[in-house]
This record gives structure tokens, sequence and C-alpha cells, in this order.
């Protein structure tokens, strides 16, 4: 349908809570979907990154996650319901800044149960960086920034410095 601007670090609709989707939204919700689609693939070919993308990131504030990876994946109204004690640290980048890293702490492994298109209960089971990217874009949902989560004031890096990191 088409692309959208990603909402920039600063904006404060980045901090707003998202809100429940309901079933009789879903086919509201078709376009928003395309065009968080849309707006994936338009970041992937000008920034070489990009595997997923929450409603908040466009001004949509529902719970909704797009993940493009293989295949798509349509998440809405997910519950992380289970977290590793496991911790892993990583460098996490954003659409939302795209010339940032920022070192936080994930789970190592976690559950999240959602809905999908067809309104059925779903539940994956993630590890690593899907479990990371879950994290990441399940914090979108409730108005969190990567950048909040810093592991401390030396956890930022340039983008163009990727290769670089450890």
């Amino acid at each position: 349908m088409a692309i959208r601007q990603i909402l920039l670090l600063g904006n404060p609709q980045l901090h707003e809570t998202s809100r429940i989707v309901g079933e009789t939204e879903i086919e509201d919700l078709k376009p928003v979907i395309e065009d968080l689609h849309d707006t994936l693939m338009d970041f992937r070919k000008r920034f070489g990154l990009g595997r997923a993308i929450a409603s908040p990131q466009i001004g949509v504030m529902k719970r909704l996650i797009y993940m493009h990876l293989k295949e798509t994946v349509v998440i809405i109204n997910p519950v992380i319901d289970w977290k590793s004690e496991e911790m892993m640290e990583v460098w996490d980048d954003c659409m939302c800044f795209p010339d940032l890293l920022v070192k936080v702490l994930r789970h190592q492994r976690l559950r999240v149960m959602y809905r999908d298109l067809k309104w059925k209960e779903t539940c994956m089971d993630l590890e690593g960086d899907l479990s990371e990217l879950i994290q990441h874009e399940y914090d979108h949902l409730d108005g969190i920034l990567a950048v909040s989560g810093a592991i401390d004031g030396e956890s930022f890096a340039l983008s163009s410095q990727r290769t670089f990191l450890p």
C-alpha cells in the first residue's frame, strides 16, 4: 500500500503504550499490515537490515508486530508468558534510530503467545537472535526503546562502527 514514515528517537509518541487489537478490527488493520511490510522492505533496501517492525513505529498505536524472515508472521496482541533466566548481551539496532547501536541485556529464550490474522491463538518458543528480536519489538508496544535499557553510559555506538564491535 504505502511506505510510511518511521517515527524517530525523540518523538513522544514512541513512549506511549499501544492498545489491544479487537477481533473486529482485523479487516481494518490489513492496510496497516501492508504498510508495515512496505515500510520494512524499504528500510531493508536503504539500510541493509530490518527483520521486524512494530506498528507504533509508524504511529499506529496497536499491539501489532510484523516480522519478515523466511516467511511473514503477523503477531497480534503478543504476551511474553515465559522468559529464561539466562541473559545475553547484544548490540541492538532500531529503525527509530538507524545510525545508533545500543548494548542491552535480553533473555536468551522466551515464549510468546499471540493471535494470528485468523484470530487463532498461537505460540512461539524463540531463542537467541529471534528472542532478542521479539523482546525489542514487544518493548515498542509498551513505549520502551532500547536506549532506555542501555547497560551503562558507554553502551552506545554509531552503526557505522558495526564491523568494529566485539
